[in-house]
């Protein structure tokens, strides 16, 4: 009879060898299944995956000029797995870099996230020809190391630098939010390299090669069949006239400010120019971090995009904003007038203004650019009780017509950062008044100036929605993509709520400041202007500021100038804002035209440490 003691150890000793077994089937399972550690090691010893980059999509103008396009670069890889031996200081020495260069790359790979010794990893990136011609020739005595083809882009001009943006190296957290990056990739930083990067990088191929017992090249695996071909990102089409561009930077020169140009009836953006600004060409390659660097201590801000980020009080082009919420709301009437005594005057508050005749109905106050006028309208408005219940209610409706046409929030421009703005409402005032205020305590508003603030380019498509009477589509600065519709946010018309009717009282004072008034300057024998000028007033000297557009019937531009610190709108704003119209419309510039342009571009303002 077996002793129980010996039962029981002889189930004991079966149930740990079970468990031996188990845990290595487990094991054996793990790595050969599920484990890609050892099967990225075998792989690597016969088989190579090598990334094929696609081209990157290119970009022209309106009129089909090429903006931007592909050289080809290479870049140097390293397989940690198989360089051990190199002979680094001849390696460093080929690539004209130096050892304690090479000692800190190597760790920045190996701290890089996903990192594996068995993949290619980028060592060096961005060669030109020249370099990858020289290193090629040695690249077989340095085991481990190889050599990927891929593009570079270049920029054709050196304009729209803030239009068209730039590419450079992802970082952790591009990886992070978007699988299809690896380290080393690039990716559009600013502009449209960014805003439509999906659109422009196009998808990755692949191709597998096979490699003998010493690392060389033999051949495709199985001739290529499981090889994929990269698909090249997709070509856009610009709305930015070149010249129009090229002109616009160039009587921008020395100053700080923006232009922008809007085609009223699509919304495209023909030019936009913010200054200071830069040479896109000089934003690529292994050069660009350090220039970037450069741009970004700059106190002058070249990397602002001051057309869509900086943020302003409009001055008296936003005059034409109030006349048209008034006429809606049945504030006033064409023929409503109001007294002007260099200025309003009620209860002790005075808001000056320059001599002109007066009393004046609305077409005249827009043409002379009345300030009693509009802070008239505004105060008659905001004390209606009749209307409106309280200041409250008349401030809330005040800024439902604003938002209408866009104002106080971002218009959806397709380029990243753009700047909302601000347009006060009833609660702030609140706040800040402690719901103590009335019509005289905000009377600024109505003539752009308070807390009022919009972008140029928000200025620029209150000029586009006058020109096509109460309506606008957002503007955007891609007018095609290969291959593919635009947003519908680019392609559908955006109503205020202010009537066509109410418009066109507008446009004709728009008119009279072009023919009689404060933008005589921008008058011309070729076609009917309408504008408005703005001096905004700031803490020193004031902002030069000019809305309109042309021709008048079947406007075919709207354009914004907004120069800092330039002085009267008269000054820079309305000669600018002609040029630029002249130029647009008829394809080139007058004999005296040019040399108006020229004399305006050799100007310069001095901002001293001011410059923001």
């Amino acid at each position: 009879m077996v002793e129980p003691s010996l039962t029981y150890r002889k189930y004991v000793l079966g149930f740990a060898a079970l468990i031996i077994v188990v845990v290595y089937v487990l094991r054996l399972f793990s790595l050969q299944l599920l484990s890609d550690d050892y099967r990225a090691r075998a792989d690597s010893n016969a088989l190579m995956r090598r990334i094929q980059f696609p081209a990157r999509g290119a970009i022209t103008d309106r009129n089909g000029k090429l903006l931007v396009y592909n050289q080809p670069a290479y870049d140097i890889m390293v397989v940690m797995q198989e360089q051990d031996g190199v002979d680094t200081l001849a390696l460093c020495k080929s690539l004209g870099i130096t050892p304690e260069w090479y000692v800190k790359r190597m760790k920045e790979i190996k701290n890089t996230k996903g990192y594996s010794p068995y993949t290619q990893q980028v060592f060096m990136n961005q060669l030109s020809m020249e370099e990858f011609s020289s290193f090629q020739e040695k690249l077989f005595h340095f085991r481990g190391f190889y050599i990927q083809k891929r593009s570079i882009r270049q920029y054709s001009f050196p304009y729209a630098a803030h239009v068209l943006g730039d590419v450079g190296e992802v970082n952790p957290t591009d990886i992070e939010e978007d699988a299809y990056y690896r380290p080393g990739d690039y990716i559009g930083k600013q502009g449209i390299e960014r805003s439509y990067e999906r659109q422009l990088r196009g998808i990755k191929g692949s191709e597998i090669l096979i490699r003998d017992v010493h690392g060389r090249i033999k051949g495709r695996y199985q001739d290529g069949h499981f090889d994929q071909k990269p698909i090249p990102g997709k070509n856009l089409t610009l709305s930015i006239d070149l010249e129009l561009q090229k002109l616009g930077e160039r009587l921008m020169h020395g100053k700080l400010g923006s232009i922008v140009a809007i085609e009223p009836s699509t919304g495209e953006i023909l030019c936009m120019v913010t200054s200071p600004t830069y040479d896109p060409r000089t934003m690529v390659g292994r050069q660009r971090g350090k220039k970037h660097r450069e741009l970004s201590l700059d106190p002058m801000k070249p990397l602002l995009n001051r057309a869509i980020m900086g943020t302003y009080p409009p001055g008296s082009t936003f005059k034409t904003s109030q006349a048209l919420t008034f006429l809606e709301e049945g504030i006033i009437t064409p023929q409503t007038a109001y007294s002007c005594s260099h200025g309003f005057h009620y209860k002790g508050l005075r808001v000056g203004c320059h001599g002109h005749g007066s009393p004046l109905p609305l077409i005249p106050a827009i043409g002379t650019s009345c300030n009693g006028y509009f802070c008239w309208g505004l105060y008659h408005m905001f004390s209606n009780r009749e209307k409106y219940h309280n200041v409250q209610e008349a401030m809330t409706c005040w800024k439902d017509y604003m938002v209408s046409m866009g104002f106080g929030y971002k218009l959806g421009v397709d380029l990243p950062g753009e700047k909302r703005g601000f347009i006060p409402n009833a609660d702030y005032y609140d706040k800040a008044y402690k719901g103590s205020w009335n019509g005289l305590t905000v009377i600024s508003i109505s003539i752009g100036q308070g807390e009022v603030t919009l972008t140029p380019l928000q200025i620029a498509n209150l000029g586009a929605t006058i020109a096509n009477r109460g309506w606008f589509i957002t503007p955007h600065v891609v007018k095609e993509v290969q291959d593919e519709s635009l947003d519908t946010l680019y392609t559908k018309r955006r109503f205020t709520k202010v009537s066509p009717t109410h418009y066109e009282t507008v446009v004709a004072g728009m008119r009279r400041a072009v023919e009689s008034g404060t933008c005589h300057a921008a008058n011309n024998p070729w076609f009917e202007t309408c504008g408005k000028t703005g001096t905004a007033q700031n803490r020193g000297h004031d902002h030069s500021v000019f809305m309109g557009f042309a021709p008048r019937d079947n406007p075919k531009i709207a354009v914004a100038v907004y120069v800092e610190n330039g002085g009267w709108g008269a000054t820079y704003g309305v000669p600018f804002g002609a040029l630029i119209m002249e130029q647009y419309i008829n394809g080139h510039l007058s004999p005296a035209s040019e040399a108006k342009a020229e004399t305006l571009a050799n100007r310069t303002i001095s901002y001293g440490t001011s410059a923001r």
